[in-house]
Order: C-alpha cells, then structure tokens, then sequence
C-alpha cells in the first residue's frame, strides 16, 4: 500500500525534524499524531514515526488502530538502521512491516518529568559503562559522545531507505 502521509509523534522535536524531512522529500502532508485525529480520515495509509523509549515506538499502537501503517520508523539514539529486529519484536511487528530507525538526538534540557530522570540515570551508569570500556567502537564513541555532550544527528541521509522504500512502494 503505498501511504498517502506521514504521522509522528515527537517529544524532544528530533522526530518532528525527520517527519518534515520526509514530507520535503516524498511530497506527503505531515501531521503530529493528535493532529490527525482532527484532519486525517481513519483508515489512511501512512508511514509513522515514533520515538523509542526501551524499544518501543512511541505512539505506533495508537496510529496502528487509527490507520494503516505502511511503514514504522524508530527515532532514538542509536545509529541509524540498528537494533531493526528488537524494535520488531518489542512493537510486534510482521517480518511483512517495513521498519527503519533514524538516530535523532539527545538534549537533557528538553525532557520532563520521569524521561529526564531516567535519561539521567541512564546518562549516568551507561556512560559510566562505556567510558570505562577500553574497545569501544565508533558507534559507541559516538554514543558517548551524545551523552555526555548532547546534539542532533538528524540528517536527510539517515532518511535514504525510507526514501527509498517509500519511492519503491506499490
């Protein structure tokens, strides 16, 4: 099925920033998940974009009863089109749905509440972890390097499969 838009739900603003990237470069009207409750009829396809906390996509069981989600994208920290497969099965996925993940940002100061006190320990005993760790690996350079410095990776490459896919689809 191929979508006719895309939906996200964002809550530090990088998942915002990749859902208008991709509107820029398919064409598709974007809207925030509450925002198509009120413009988009239910049953549309469209391709949806949620950020992860523990491997779950954000807002993806909403969209998925609302609409027919064509497509799953996975906004977090890691690399871009890592960690596929756990995000598959901890959203149960088909091995028919396409995923993506996109590495967004990370930025302390945006978070509230619970998320801020968990980033924070998290911040805290998995940096530790990794800067402890004598091999790391460019990605978990990289991964530190966010941490402890926060900043965006969003970028129109990160969005070359979905591109891709999306100009593929039937």
């Amino acid at each position: 099925m191929k979508p006719n838009a895309i939906v996200y739900t964002s809550n530090t603003g990088y998942t915002r920033q990749y859902a208008q990237l991709l509107a820029k470069k398919t064409g598709l009207p974007v809207y925030s998940l509450e925002e198509a409750g009120k413009k988009l009829p239910r049953g549309n396809a469209v391709i949806y974009l949620g950020w992860l906390m523990a491997g779950k996509v954000q807002g993806y069981a909403k969209a998925a009863r609302r609409y027919q989600v064509a497509a799953v994208c996975g906004v977090g920290m890691g690399p871009t089109g890592s960690q596929m497969e756990d995000l598959r099965k901890a959203n149960a996925l088909s091995d028919a749905m396409p995923v993506f993940t996109l590495q967004g940002g990370f930025d302390l100061a945006r978070l509230k509440g619970v998320y801020k006190l968990m980033m924070t320990v998290m911040g805290k005993t998995v940096g530790k972890a990794l800067a402890d760790k004598a091999d790391r690996t460019p990605e978990e350079d990289a991964m530190l390097d966010m941490m402890r410095n926060g900043g965006s990776r969003v970028s129109e490459e990160n969005l070359t499969a979905v591109v891709s896919w999306y100009q593929n689809a039937m």
